[in-house]
């Protein structure tokens, strides 16, 4: 079986960034439970596949994912917002620092692992991302992410 580089997942019978593709469009509808978990979608996602993040966007993509983990939704929440806020063209497109939400560990400024516990193709399950325990998938993706670049140290 086939496997995506980055993160371990088999690539059969749609690719990561397939799946990826489907899961922006639901996340972009703004319905829950998709459209809510969109920033952590994200942050896990590209954690796992790294090359398409540049390097000085990881931390915080990492301290999201802690925030997410820490307090839920409702912690993370503002820190979305905040970024797409910084990240606006209206703003300037300030790329966000990590520094801007304090409270995570240090990031691991590694090699990525290249293997996880949960993948975008878990969170799929059949590829349609059903909604029923998709934010307990999403969780399990982003613990499993960190935990991953973690263990890696």
């Amino acid at each position: 079986m086939r496997r995506c580089r980055e993160c371990g997942a088999p690539v059969s019978p749609r690719s990561c960034d397939g799946l990826f593709q489907e899961l922006l469009a639901l996340d972009h509808s703004r319905q829950a439970p998709w459209g809510p978990l969109h920033g952590i979608a994200l942050a896990s996602f590209f954690l796992q596949h790294s090359s398409r993040l540049p390097r000085a966007a990881r931390p915080l993509y990492w301290a999201l994912l802690h925030a997410y983990l820490r307090g839920g939704l409702a912690t993370a929440a503002p820190m979305i917002e905040r970024t797409r806020q910084l990240n606006s063209h209206r703003r300037g497109g300030r790329t966000p620092q990590a520094s801007d939400y304090p409270g995570a560990p240090p990031f691991p400024d590694i090699e990525p692992p290249r293997d996880y516990g949960t993948t975008i193709a878990d969170v799929a399950l059949d590829g349609s991302f059903p909604a029923a325990g998709y934010e307990e998938r999403v969780r399990s993706w982003a613990a499993d992410t960190t935990g991953a670049w973690r263990a890696a140290i």
